[in-house]
């Protein structure tokens, strides 16, 4: 597998690389989650409940239902993918292209905490499944 330093970047255009970021700000998952799948995939079994909390995974305990709902929108801004193996889709994640940009970015700045503004255009976006 090639390392970090030796991926193609990929350029994307400002608005997929906003609403991907305002997506990683307004879930309810930590920085450490995401810096977690940059080396290697991560079960939703660690992200649920008291196992999130306890790998800082997640602020507080959240159910399967909720995760798997937040996992799947930062699938759909192209943050995150599924793992796959031999027999087909897993319930791992691990980060996309896009997503290694936005945890490199972070990782050299603060994690910002999102406005009501930030909050409001996510959650319409997200209700809406709008494109931009």
């Amino acid at each position: 597998m090639p390392s970090a330093q030796s991926q193609k970047t990929f350029h994307y255009p400002r608005g997929t690389v906003n609403r991907a970021e305002r997506a990683l700000i307004c879930s309810p998952f930590n920085l450490s989650l995401f810096e977690a799948m940059r080396s290697h995939h991560v079960a939703l079994s660690e992200i649920t409940g008291s196992s999130g909390v306890k790998y800082g995974y997640t602020r507080s305990a959240l159910s399967e239902l909720r995760t798997d709902n937040s996992l799947i929108w930062l699938i759909q801004v192209g943050v995150l993918r599924r793992e796959v193996d031999g027999q087909g889709i897993t319930d791992s994640f691990r980060l996309t292209p896009l997503g290694y940009q936005l945890v490199e970015k972070f990782h050299s700045q603060a994690w910002r905490t999102p406005s009501w503004s930030d909050r409001s255009v996510d959650a319409v976006i997200h209700w809406l499944r709008l494109p931009f």
